[in-house]
Protein backbone atom coordinates (compact mmCIF):
# COMPACT_ATOMS: atom_id res chain seq x y z
CA UNK A 1 0.00 0.00 0.00
CA UNK A 2 1.36 3.40 -0.99
CA UNK A 3 1.85 5.79 1.94
CA UNK A 4 0.10 9.14 1.80
CA UNK A 5 2.16 11.90 0.17
CA UNK A 6 0.89 15.42 0.84
CA UNK A 7 3.09 16.81 -1.92
CA UNK A 8 5.32 18.89 0.36
CA UNK A 9 7.90 20.83 -1.68
CA UNK A 10 11.53 19.85 -1.23
CA UNK A 11 12.27 23.49 -0.39
CA UNK A 12 10.74 22.88 3.06
CA UNK A 13 14.06 21.67 4.49
CA UNK A 14 16.42 23.91 2.55
CA UNK A 15 19.15 24.96 3.01
CA UNK A 16 20.91 21.62 3.21
CA UNK A 17 24.36 23.25 3.37
CA UNK A 18 25.71 26.52 4.74
CA UNK A 19 25.88 28.84 1.72
CA UNK A 20 29.18 30.23 0.48
CA UNK A 21 27.80 33.71 1.06
CA UNK A 22 26.93 33.07 4.71
CA UNK A 23 28.68 35.32 7.22
CA UNK A 24 29.53 32.16 9.20
CA UNK A 25 31.01 30.18 6.32
CA UNK A 26 34.62 31.35 6.75
CA UNK A 27 34.65 30.48 10.46
CA UNK A 28 33.08 27.09 9.80
CA UNK A 29 35.59 26.32 7.04
CA UNK A 30 38.43 27.10 9.45
CA UNK A 31 36.93 24.72 12.02
CA UNK A 32 36.65 21.97 9.40
CA UNK A 33 40.30 22.42 8.42
CA UNK A 34 41.38 22.38 12.06
CA UNK A 35 39.36 19.20 12.61
CA UNK A 36 40.94 17.52 9.58
CA UNK A 37 44.45 18.43 10.75
CA UNK A 38 43.90 17.19 14.29
CA UNK A 39 42.24 13.96 13.15
CA UNK A 40 45.14 13.13 10.82
CA UNK A 41 47.76 13.93 13.46
CA UNK A 42 46.07 11.78 16.09
CA UNK A 43 45.71 8.78 13.83
CA UNK A 44 49.32 8.96 12.64
CA UNK A 45 50.56 9.16 16.25
CA UNK A 46 49.28 5.66 17.12
CA UNK A 47 51.00 2.37 16.21
CA UNK A 48 48.78 0.13 14.11
CA UNK A 49 48.39 -2.49 16.86
CA UNK A 50 47.36 0.14 19.42
CA UNK A 51 44.95 1.77 16.97
CA UNK A 52 43.24 -1.57 16.29
CA UNK A 53 42.73 -2.30 19.99
CA UNK A 54 41.54 1.24 20.65
CA UNK A 55 38.99 1.08 17.81
CA UNK A 56 37.39 -1.96 19.49
CA UNK A 57 36.95 0.02 22.71
CA UNK A 58 35.64 3.08 20.87
CA UNK A 59 32.80 0.99 19.43
CA UNK A 60 31.64 0.26 22.96
CA UNK A 61 32.07 3.91 23.89
CA UNK A 62 30.14 5.12 20.86
CA UNK A 63 27.37 2.63 21.56
CA UNK A 64 27.15 3.55 25.25
CA UNK A 65 26.88 7.29 24.69
CA UNK A 66 24.59 7.09 21.64
CA UNK A 67 22.13 4.90 23.54
CA UNK A 68 22.47 7.12 26.62
CA UNK A 69 21.20 10.07 24.57
CA UNK A 70 18.04 8.02 24.01
CA UNK A 71 17.70 7.41 27.76
CA UNK A 72 19.06 3.85 27.61
CA UNK A 73 21.87 3.42 30.15
CA UNK A 74 23.87 0.22 29.69
CA UNK A 75 27.30 0.44 31.31
CA UNK A 76 30.27 -0.46 29.08
CA UNK A 77 31.20 -3.36 31.39
CA UNK A 78 27.72 -4.84 30.79
CA UNK A 79 28.15 -4.14 27.06
CA UNK A 80 31.44 -6.04 27.13
CA UNK A 81 29.70 -8.96 28.83
CA UNK A 82 27.04 -8.98 26.14
CA UNK A 83 29.73 -9.26 23.47
CA UNK A 84 30.73 -12.49 25.21
CA UNK A 85 27.09 -13.65 25.33
CA UNK A 86 26.98 -13.06 29.11
CA UNK A 87 23.56 -11.50 29.71
CA UNK A 88 21.74 -10.23 32.78
CA UNK A 89 18.94 -12.34 34.27
CA UNK A 90 16.85 -9.14 34.40
CA UNK A 91 14.82 -9.08 31.11
CA UNK A 92 15.01 -5.27 30.79
CA UNK A 93 18.77 -5.18 31.33
CA UNK A 94 19.20 -8.09 28.93
CA UNK A 95 17.20 -6.22 26.28
CA UNK A 96 19.45 -3.17 26.69
CA UNK A 97 22.53 -5.39 26.42
CA UNK A 98 21.17 -6.81 23.16
CA UNK A 99 20.47 -3.27 21.94
CA UNK A 100 24.07 -2.29 22.69
CA UNK A 101 25.38 -5.38 20.94
CA UNK A 102 23.28 -4.52 17.88
CA UNK A 103 24.74 -1.00 17.77
CA UNK A 104 28.30 -2.34 17.96
CA UNK A 105 27.65 -4.88 15.21
CA UNK A 106 26.42 -2.13 12.88
CA UNK A 107 29.43 0.08 13.62
CA UNK A 108 31.75 -2.88 13.09
CA UNK A 109 30.08 -3.43 9.71
CA UNK A 110 30.64 0.26 8.86
CA UNK A 111 34.28 0.04 10.00
CA UNK A 112 34.80 -2.93 7.69
CA UNK A 113 33.58 -0.89 4.71
CA UNK A 114 30.21 -2.59 4.57
CA UNK A 115 28.47 0.43 3.04
CA UNK A 116 28.19 0.08 -0.73
CA UNK A 117 27.14 3.70 -1.34
CA UNK A 118 27.93 6.91 0.54
CA UNK A 119 26.48 6.95 4.08
CA UNK A 120 23.81 9.56 3.24
CA UNK A 121 22.41 7.57 0.31
CA UNK A 122 18.85 6.33 0.96
CA UNK A 123 19.95 2.71 0.55
CA UNK A 124 22.69 3.22 3.17
CA UNK A 125 20.31 4.85 5.65
CA UNK A 126 17.81 2.03 5.21
CA UNK A 127 20.51 -0.62 5.60
CA UNK A 128 21.87 0.95 8.80
CA UNK A 129 18.36 0.92 10.25
CA UNK A 130 17.68 -2.62 9.04
CA UNK A 131 20.88 -4.04 10.51
CA UNK A 132 20.38 -2.27 13.83
CA UNK A 133 16.70 -3.12 14.32
CA UNK A 134 17.01 -6.70 13.04
CA UNK A 135 19.19 -7.50 16.07
CA UNK A 136 16.90 -5.86 18.64
CA UNK A 137 14.70 -7.87 21.01
CA UNK A 138 10.98 -7.75 20.24
CA UNK A 139 10.13 -5.48 23.19
CA UNK A 140 12.42 -2.74 21.83
CA UNK A 141 10.70 -2.85 18.44
CA UNK A 142 7.38 -1.71 19.89
CA UNK A 143 6.65 2.02 20.06
CA UNK A 144 3.58 3.65 21.57
CA UNK A 145 1.73 6.63 20.15
CA UNK A 146 1.78 9.13 23.05
CA UNK A 147 -1.54 10.65 21.96
CA UNK A 148 -3.58 7.50 21.35
CA UNK A 149 -1.71 4.79 23.26
CA UNK A 150 -1.63 2.67 20.08
CA UNK A 151 1.28 0.22 20.02
CA UNK A 152 3.14 -0.09 16.72
CA UNK A 153 5.89 -2.45 15.62
CA UNK A 154 9.01 -1.04 14.01
CA UNK A 155 9.94 -2.98 10.86
CA UNK A 156 13.74 -3.11 10.34
CA UNK A 157 14.75 -1.10 7.27
CA UNK A 158 11.21 0.08 6.52
CA UNK A 159 10.27 3.74 6.20
CA UNK A 160 7.42 4.89 8.40
CA UNK A 161 3.88 4.76 7.06
CA UNK A 162 2.43 7.02 9.76
CA UNK A 163 2.51 10.70 10.61
CA UNK A 164 4.85 11.58 13.49
CA UNK A 165 5.53 14.54 15.72
CA UNK A 166 8.84 15.15 17.50
CA UNK A 167 8.39 17.82 20.14
CA UNK A 168 6.97 20.81 18.28
CA UNK A 169 8.05 19.48 14.88
CA UNK A 170 5.45 17.78 12.68
CA UNK A 171 7.42 15.65 10.25
CA UNK A 172 6.56 15.46 6.55
CA UNK A 173 3.93 13.00 5.36
CA UNK A 174 5.16 9.39 5.15
CA UNK A 175 4.85 9.21 1.35
CA UNK A 176 7.10 12.28 1.00
CA UNK A 177 10.01 10.69 2.89
CA UNK A 178 11.63 8.99 -0.16
CA UNK A 179 11.63 12.26 -2.12
CA UNK A 180 13.32 14.13 0.71
CA UNK A 181 15.91 11.37 1.23
CA UNK A 182 16.71 11.49 -2.49
CA UNK A 183 17.22 15.25 -2.22
CA UNK A 184 19.64 14.76 0.70
CA UNK A 185 21.59 12.23 -1.35
CA UNK A 186 21.84 14.66 -4.24
CA UNK A 187 22.77 17.63 -2.04
CA UNK A 188 25.57 15.86 -0.16
CA UNK A 189 27.24 14.27 -3.19
CA UNK A 190 30.00 16.84 -2.98
CA UNK A 191 33.62 16.03 -3.75
CA UNK A 192 35.42 18.75 -1.78
CA UNK A 193 36.83 17.73 1.58
CA UNK A 194 35.49 20.76 3.43
CA UNK A 195 32.04 20.16 1.96
CA UNK A 196 32.17 16.50 3.00
CA UNK A 197 33.04 17.39 6.60
CA UNK A 198 30.30 20.03 6.81
CA UNK A 199 27.84 17.58 5.26
CA UNK A 200 28.29 15.19 8.21
CA UNK A 201 26.91 17.89 10.51
CA UNK A 202 24.23 19.30 8.21
CA UNK A 203 22.89 15.88 7.20
CA UNK A 204 22.69 14.91 10.87
CA UNK A 205 19.92 17.40 11.53
CA UNK A 206 18.20 17.16 8.18
CA UNK A 207 17.78 13.39 8.54
CA UNK A 208 16.24 13.90 11.98
CA UNK A 209 13.97 16.56 10.47
CA UNK A 210 12.73 14.08 7.86
CA UNK A 211 12.35 11.44 10.61
CA UNK A 212 12.18 8.53 8.16
CA UNK A 213 11.49 5.72 10.66
CA UNK A 214 8.97 5.08 13.40
CA UNK A 215 11.89 4.68 15.83
CA UNK A 216 15.68 4.50 15.79
CA UNK A 217 16.18 7.80 13.96
CA UNK A 218 18.65 9.19 16.50
CA UNK A 219 20.90 6.14 16.44
CA UNK A 220 20.74 5.98 12.63
CA UNK A 221 21.62 9.68 12.34
CA UNK A 222 24.62 9.32 14.65
CA UNK A 223 25.85 6.18 12.88
CA UNK A 224 25.40 7.91 9.52
CA UNK A 225 27.40 10.93 10.70
CA UNK A 226 30.03 8.61 12.18
CA UNK A 227 30.35 6.91 8.78
CA UNK A 228 30.51 10.26 6.98
CA UNK A 229 33.29 11.53 9.26
CA UNK A 230 35.10 8.21 8.96
CA UNK A 231 35.19 8.66 5.18
CA UNK A 232 35.93 12.38 5.02
CA UNK A 233 38.55 12.38 7.81
CA UNK A 234 39.84 8.79 7.65
CA UNK A 235 39.28 8.60 11.41
CA UNK A 236 40.00 4.90 11.74
CA UNK A 237 37.25 4.75 14.36
CA UNK A 238 39.67 6.13 16.99
CA UNK A 239 37.30 8.72 18.45
CA UNK A 240 33.60 9.35 18.50
CA UNK A 241 31.40 12.40 18.57
CA UNK A 242 28.70 10.49 20.51
CA UNK A 243 30.57 10.97 23.81
CA UNK A 244 30.72 14.72 23.27
CA UNK A 245 27.07 14.93 22.24
CA UNK A 246 25.96 12.96 25.30
CA UNK A 247 28.05 15.12 27.64
CA UNK A 248 26.36 18.17 26.10
CA UNK A 249 22.97 16.54 25.73
CA UNK A 250 20.83 19.59 26.54
CA UNK A 251 22.82 21.88 24.23
CA UNK A 252 22.75 19.22 21.49
CA UNK A 253 18.98 18.86 21.62
CA UNK A 254 18.46 22.63 21.89
CA UNK A 255 20.47 23.08 18.68
CA UNK A 256 18.43 20.40 16.92
CA UNK A 257 15.20 22.10 17.92
CA UNK A 258 16.51 25.49 16.78
CA UNK A 259 17.35 24.00 13.38
CA UNK A 260 13.67 23.09 12.96
CA UNK A 261 12.73 26.78 13.01
CA UNK A 262 11.74 28.81 9.98
CA UNK A 263 14.25 31.39 8.78
CA UNK A 264 14.29 34.72 10.58
CA UNK A 265 13.94 37.33 7.84
CA UNK A 266 15.75 37.98 4.57
CA UNK A 267 19.22 37.90 6.14
CA UNK A 268 18.83 34.32 7.38
CA UNK A 269 19.68 32.45 4.20
CA UNK A 270 17.48 31.65 1.24
CA UNK A 271 15.76 28.46 2.31
CA UNK A 272 12.66 27.77 4.37
CA UNK A 273 14.60 26.82 7.51
CA UNK A 274 16.97 29.04 9.47
CA UNK A 275 20.48 29.03 8.01
CA UNK A 276 21.89 30.76 11.08
CA UNK A 277 20.53 27.99 13.33
CA UNK A 278 22.10 25.37 11.05
CA UNK A 279 25.38 27.31 11.14
CA UNK A 280 25.32 27.35 14.93
CA UNK A 281 24.69 23.61 15.00
CA UNK A 282 27.53 22.92 12.56
CA UNK A 283 29.88 25.03 14.67
CA UNK A 284 28.80 23.14 17.79
CA UNK A 285 29.12 19.76 16.02
CA UNK A 286 32.64 20.43 14.70
CA UNK A 287 33.71 21.86 18.05
CA UNK A 288 32.57 18.69 19.79
CA UNK A 289 34.59 16.61 17.29
CA UNK A 290 37.73 18.65 18.00
CA UNK A 291 37.16 18.38 21.75
CA UNK A 292 36.85 14.59 21.53
CA UNK A 293 40.06 14.25 19.49
CA UNK A 294 41.89 16.40 22.05
CA UNK A 295 40.50 14.23 24.86
CA UNK A 296 41.56 10.97 23.20
CA UNK A 297 44.96 12.38 22.29
CA UNK A 298 45.55 13.28 25.94
CA UNK A 299 44.60 9.77 27.07
CA UNK A 300 46.83 8.09 24.48
CA UNK A 301 50.02 10.07 25.07
CA UNK A 302 52.55 7.19 25.20
CA UNK A 303 54.35 8.13 28.41
CA UNK A 304 51.17 8.83 30.36
CA UNK A 305 49.37 5.74 29.08
CA UNK A 306 52.42 3.60 29.84
CA UNK A 307 52.65 4.99 33.38
CA UNK A 308 48.97 4.32 34.11
CA UNK A 309 49.19 0.75 32.80
CA UNK A 310 52.40 0.00 34.68
CA UNK A 311 50.99 1.37 37.96
CA UNK A 312 47.94 -0.84 37.47
CA UNK A 313 50.15 -3.89 36.80
CA UNK A 314 52.31 -3.28 39.88
CA UNK A 315 49.20 -3.01 42.06
CA UNK A 316 47.74 -6.20 40.59
CA UNK A 317 51.00 -8.05 41.25
CA UNK A 318 51.11 -6.85 44.86
CA UNK A 319 47.48 -7.95 45.32
CA UNK A 320 48.28 -11.40 43.90
CA UNK A 321 45.95 -10.92 40.94
CA UNK A 322 48.84 -11.17 38.46
CA UNK A 323 52.00 -13.31 38.68
CA UNK A 324 55.30 -11.66 39.51
CA UNK A 325 57.09 -9.95 36.60
CA UNK A 326 53.88 -9.66 34.56
CA UNK A 327 54.69 -5.97 34.27
CA UNK A 328 57.80 -6.81 32.25
CA UNK A 329 55.69 -8.41 29.53
CA UNK A 330 53.35 -5.42 29.44
CA UNK A 331 56.27 -3.01 29.27
CA UNK A 332 57.77 -4.88 26.31
CA UNK A 333 54.50 -4.76 24.41
CA UNK A 334 53.99 -1.09 25.19
CA UNK A 335 57.37 -0.30 23.63
CA UNK A 336 57.25 -2.78 20.75
CA UNK A 337 53.55 -2.85 19.88
CA UNK A 338 53.37 -6.66 19.99
CA UNK A 339 55.31 -9.60 21.39
CA UNK A 340 55.92 -13.12 20.15
CA UNK A 341 54.92 -15.75 22.72
CA UNK A 342 58.29 -17.44 22.41
CA UNK A 343 60.01 -14.27 23.63
CA UNK A 344 58.09 -14.12 26.91
CA UNK A 345 60.33 -16.65 28.68
CA UNK A 346 63.46 -14.66 27.76
CA UNK A 347 61.93 -11.39 29.00
CA UNK A 348 60.97 -13.02 32.30
CA UNK A 349 64.20 -14.99 32.64
CA UNK A 350 62.02 -17.97 33.50
CA UNK A 351 60.87 -21.34 32.18
CA UNK A 352 58.42 -21.84 29.35
CA UNK A 353 55.87 -23.07 31.88
CA UNK A 354 56.12 -19.84 33.88
CA UNK A 355 55.93 -17.82 30.67
CA UNK A 356 52.69 -19.59 29.73
CA UNK A 357 51.25 -18.96 33.21
CA UNK A 358 52.05 -15.22 33.02
CA UNK A 359 50.70 -14.96 29.48
CA UNK A 360 47.45 -16.71 30.43
CA UNK A 361 47.00 -14.45 33.46
CA UNK A 362 47.45 -11.28 31.39
CA UNK A 363 44.99 -12.49 28.76
CA UNK A 364 42.51 -13.52 31.46
CA UNK A 365 42.79 -10.07 33.06
CA UNK A 366 41.87 -8.47 29.73
CA UNK A 367 45.15 -6.58 29.46
CA UNK A 368 46.36 -8.60 26.47
CA UNK A 369 44.74 -10.35 23.55
CA UNK A 370 45.86 -12.81 20.90
CA UNK A 371 44.13 -14.22 17.85
CA UNK A 372 45.33 -17.75 18.57
CA UNK A 373 47.74 -19.74 20.74
CA UNK A 374 50.48 -19.08 18.17
CA UNK A 375 49.65 -15.46 17.30
CA UNK A 376 51.54 -12.49 18.78
CA UNK A 377 50.44 -10.90 22.04
CA UNK A 378 48.81 -7.48 21.65
CA UNK A 379 47.66 -4.82 24.07
CA UNK A 380 43.90 -4.75 24.65
CA UNK A 381 41.69 -1.98 26.00
CA UNK A 382 38.88 -3.74 27.90
CA UNK A 383 36.03 -1.65 29.29
CA UNK A 384 36.56 -3.08 32.77
CA UNK A 385 40.05 -1.51 32.89
CA UNK A 386 39.12 1.75 31.20
CA UNK A 387 38.65 3.54 34.51
CA UNK A 388 42.30 2.90 35.40
CA UNK A 389 43.94 3.01 32.01
CA UNK A 390 41.82 5.72 30.37
CA UNK A 391 40.15 7.79 33.09
CA UNK A 392 37.16 9.83 31.99
CA UNK A 393 36.33 7.68 28.97
CA UNK A 394 33.37 6.09 30.72
CA UNK A 395 31.47 6.95 33.89
CA UNK A 396 32.28 4.89 36.95
CA UNK A 397 30.04 1.85 37.52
Amino acid sequence: MTSRDDGEPIALFEPLMIGEGSKDRSKINDLALDLATRAAAFRSSLPASTASALADLIRSMNCYYSNLIEGHNTHPVDIERALKDDYSADPKKRDLQLEAKAHIEVQKWIDRDGLVDIPVAPASILEIHRRFCALLPEDLLIVENPDTGERLRVIPGQLRERDVRVGQHFAISPGAVPRFLDRMHEAYLRSGRIEAILAAACAHHRLLWVHPFLDGNGRVARLMSYAMLRQSLNTGGLWSIARGLARNDTIYKTHLQACDEQRHGDRDGRGSLSESALSNFVEFFLGVCIDQIDFMEGLMKPDRLRDRIMIWAEEEIRAGALPAKSDLVLKAILYQGELSRRDVADILGASDRTARRVTSALIESGALKSESSRAPLLLAFPAKLAGRWMPGLFPEK
